[in-house]
């Protein structure tokens, strides 16, 4: 916080800076750009908003763009209208409003509706439209809201494969860029290519705003998710990471256990999500007509077939809620469904932290306790299998060396260690079909993105062409 703190007050330093010579080129007097917002109302008289402007200021998320407006309108007030000063106002404003201060030759022209109309050629006015709205939509995409797909149908059935929705940026806080050299409005590459759509030269410290929420257990959010092999064994920056979506568990210093399928958190057991899915063995007398299995609701993305063990069996596996398994032991041509025994048949070697102190499988885990910052512990062999790879990936460490039952860290031996962050723990609603933290491990309080917050279109991609659209699930708010 001191850090945004510092870099907020250079920014509002090199600002004010600029205010005070183009106020005075506007006969206004220069102290009077020292003052935050009193300066601003200034600048609104000097370009010609009306007066009630000012109240934008007071409106969070909105004060940022009116702001920005703002200043687009100072430029053209003196004279300074071209795409190139706009670039340079967002990207290198405290810099360059003192510049053009400074500037014997730049001179106030006048209110806005003062100005004599420019005209411009149509490829000019395009040009500049198209810029403004990528450098709107930008700004709206880190500190607001990004649109994201679900993919997989680790989160059914409250996701759905298909599923377009909003993620909210602003609930748990935006996080500052840490990778400035990119082309915009992209992730890891340019669309349709193979081609990186960022450079790494430029790292930034990355910090995160002020937020109206704290994450909270049961949340559904939006994280990069940190093992390397699951980002294409790359080392992304953090903000280039895999992005997933999975429900939050476990918050940090919570002991989380699963017992028979059932979570556990700090000794209390946790309601289920609704249509909370399991895999299933479901035996039949012959093999399923996919068109019986879609009006079941039991799309492919929910089921394998297995295969024959003997004449008169076809058996599948089912990813289905409880409710489900009900309609379907009713069904003539259906001998029998039960609980997938592969699942909870003993130690799992995927399941993290694969160690011979954990030895769990998907359905009997923990208990482990999810590290939070400033919690210590004791350095052993047990807490190694634990927590060495998260101190040393994670948790803002240069140089760490993990021996049997050692912990070397910037080349000092420690005994003990203190978390420097907060982490989480996660989990799919389709609790037999997700890769989640029983897989990888715990999510990094810095790798959270956002809070999923509302689908605005659903797609099926198995439904027919009047059924491909999913009407009801449009505009529902997540939960």
């Amino acid at each position: 916080m001191t850090a945004i703190f510092i870099i907020l007050l250079i920014f509002r330093i090199g600002i004010t800076i600029g205010y005070w010579k183009l106020f005075e080129k506007a006969n206004i007097e220069g102290w009077k750009s020292i003052i935050p917002i009193y300066s601003e109302y200034w600048l609104i008289k000097i370009i010609g908003k009306p007066n009630w402007w000012v109240l934008y200021l007071f409106i969070p998320i909105l004060n940022i763009f009116t702001f920005y407006v703002l200043l687009f309108d100072l430029l053209r007030c003196f004279g300074k209208n071209s795409l190139m000063s706009q670039f340079l106002i967002i990207f290198v404003g405290p810099v360059y409003i003192p510049y053009i201060g400074f500037k014997d030759d730049v001179k106030y022209l006048g209110k806005l509706d003062e100005l004599e109309e420019e005209k411009k050629s149509a490829v000019s006015e395009w040009t500049e439209a198209i810029a403004f709205a990528v450098v709107a939509a930008t700004l709206i995409r880190w500190l607001i809201m990004e649109a994201y797909t679900i993919p997989t149908p680790s989160m059914e059935n409250s996701l759905l494969v298909g599923d377009f929705l909003f993620v909210s940026k602003f609930h748990y806080g935006t996080r500052t860029p840490k990778t400035p050299l990119q082309v915009p409005l992209t992730h890891q590459k340019i669309w349709f290519t193979d081609v990186p759509s960022y450079v790494d030269w430029v790292q930034l410290p990355q910090y995160r705003l002020p937020g109206i929420s704290k994450v909270k257990r049961n949340d559904v959010v939006v994280f990069n998710v940190p093992p390397r092999d699951l980002n294409e064994g790359k080392d992304y920056p953090v903000d280039l990471k895999t992005n997933y979506i999975k429900r939050c568990v476990g918050l940090p210093g919570d002991v989380l256990k699963v017992v028979n399928r059932q979570l556990v958190v700090n000794n209390e057991a946790q309601p289920n999500p609704p249509e909370m899915q399991f895999s299933y063995l479901v035996t039949a007398k012959d093999e399923i007509n996919e068109r019986n299995l879609i009006k079941l609701g039991i799309d492919p993305d929910d089921y394998n077939y297995l295969g024959r063990p003997e004449e008169g069996k076809a058996v599948y596996q089912m990813y289905i809620p409880e409710e489900k398994v009900n309609e379907l032991k009713s069904l003539p041509y259906v001998i029998s469904v039960g609980q997938d025994y592969r699942m909870n048949s003993g130690f799992d070697p995927r399941i993290f932290p694969r160690s011979k102190y954990s030895r769990w499988n998907a359905d009997e885990y923990g208990p482990l306790t999810i590290p939070a910052k400033g919690m210590t512990i004791d350095i052993n062999d047990s807490t190694l299998a634990f927590y060495g790879r998260t101190i040393q990936l994670y948790d803002h460490n240069d140089n760490v060396v993990i021996g049997d039952s050692t912990l070397t860290v910037d080349g000092q031996q420690v005994t003990q260690y203190t978390f420097k962050q907060n982490y989480y723990f996660m989990m799919g609603d389709n609790r037999h079909n997700s890769l989640d933290s029983r897989f990888w491990g715990f999510v990094p309080e810095d790798h959270i993105v956002g809070k999923a917050f509302f689908i605005w279109l659903s797609i099926d991609k198995y439904g027919s062409f009047f059924d491909k659209i999913r009407w009801r699930r449009f505009f529902k708010m997540i939960d």
